[in-house]
């Protein structure tokens, strides 16, 4: 009888290891970690890319204006305008080239 028993226990060892190796090989469901309101990353970096855009045009526009000769335009605001676009554009670049190499890093590791 004690042979019995010590098989039924292994039996259902084995049984609880393989159930557990089975949970372990189906792939997780997927979970979104973005909550409910939040933004994706896809929406903020388009927000980010359309204020870049929106910057350099008012720097265009006041830089129009102001050859234009259009009263209250000076020439401090156009300055001010045409270096808060090109700040905007190096970051906007930067950003890029940093998800650029992220993604190539990404792309060289070893599967």
């Amino acid at each position: 009888m004690s042979q019995g028993i010590e098989f039924n226990r292994l039996m259902l060892e084995m049984r609880s290891m393989q159930m557990d190796a089975m949970a372990r090989a189906k792939p997780a469901p997927a979970t979104s970690v973005q909550e409910a309101g939040a933004p994706s990353f896809a929406d903020m970096l388009g927000q980010a890319v359309g204020k870049v855009a929106d910057v350099q045009s008012q720097a265009s526009s006041l830089a129009n204006a102001f050859e234009m000769g259009t009263q209250g335009v000076d020439i401090t605001d156009v300055m001010i305008a045409s270096q808060k676009a090109s700040v905007s554009m190096t970051a906007m670049t930067q950003v890029r080239n940093k998800l650029v190499q992220a993604y190539q890093d990404i792309m060289q590791m070893p599967v």
